[in-house]
């Protein structure tokens, strides 16, 4: 927690009042309260600052599971020079540990279920102090905040700049998930499927290439556990009961770019960075490599 220690002296709390907060914080997760509505715990013990000027971009990809944050934050990532932290591969390295958590979390995962609020912060924080040892600044999250409780927490001790809402067709969706591969040795991520949808409406089709894999990786390629038409649906289902008030959090903050994929990444990559008003930067050729 020494990442949230600090935040939380930069914004003038002293060390006697530091642990507190800490108490504050997991007795609402524990107890369920809605951090969503107001409270003195988000309006007096963690107001939000301007960020200081000169800091590195602070992001928040949000998307269905499988909608592609990973690969975009990814690309932005190496764009900004700012750490990707993907909160889904903070559970898979979790989960190949050999924590007591380990076991936990494979059940959960195996099920389509949505990660605990208090594990995926812990996990969250533990990523950013090794970030914070290493010099690391600003970053682009994925797969967080899922939650307004966690919404709430994150509002409480940064300063979210700008939260990238992904959004893909349905259909395309579940072919995209279903195709998704990794190289059991590189631990590249690639994708089999060649998504050709036709519209019967008069309303533009959508294309989407597979991503292959270099020929060395072709036979080594393996499909995630979790990757199974059951699972995939019930994913979506949970994300559109639990998730999708995230995004109303942060467009009622003036803070969420919505922002419809119209295909593969040869069309939606170019796109999303005259989005972002990142089409003249300066690196945009070497990140999209």
């Amino acid at each position: 927690m020494a990442v949230l220690n600090r935040l939380l002296r930069q914004r003038g709390f002293t060390s006697s009042s530091i642990p507190y907060i800490h108490r504050t914080l997991y007795s609402c997760l524990n107890s369920g309260f809605d951090l969503g509505a107001p409270a003195s715990l988000n309006c007096e013990l963690l107001p939000l600052r301007r960020s200081p000027k000169g800091r590195n971009a602070q992001w928040v990809f949000l998307g269905c599971p499988g909608v592609g944050k990973g690969t975009y934050a990814s690309r932005l990532s190496n764009l900004l020079g700012v750490p990707h932290i993907s909160t889904g591969d903070l559970v898979r390295e979790e989960l190949s540990s050999q924590d007591p958590l380990a076991s936990e979390l494979a059940n959960i995962v195996n099920q389509g279920k949505l990660v605990s609020d208090e594990i995926i912060i812990n996990l969250l924080s533990k990523r950013l102090e090794a970030g914070e040892a290493k010099g690391e600044s600003g970053f682009i999250l994925d797969g967080f905040p899922r939650t307004i409780r966690q919404a709430e927490i994150l509002e409480g001790v940064t300063d979210i700049d700008l939260v990238i809402n992904l959004k893909l067709r349905e259909e395309a969706l579940l072919a995209k998930c279903l195709g998704r591969r990794i190289c059991s040795e590189c631990g590249g991520n690639y994708n089999v499927a060649c998504i050709d949808l036709k519209s019967d409406d008069g309303s533009p089709g959508m294309y989407m290439a597979p991503l292959l894999p270099p020929p060395h990786c072709m036979s080594k390629l393996i499909t995630r556990s979790d990757d199974t038409e059951e699972v995939i649906k019930e994913r979506l289902r949970i994300y559109n009961e639990m998730s999708r008030p995230v995004e109303e959090f942060y467009r009622s903050r003036g803070k969420l770019l919505e922002f419809d994929l119209p295909g593969g990444i040869p069309e939606s990559w170019p796109k999303l960075l005259q989005a972002l008003n990142l089409d003249n930067h300066e690196d945009t050729e070497s990140a999209a490599a």
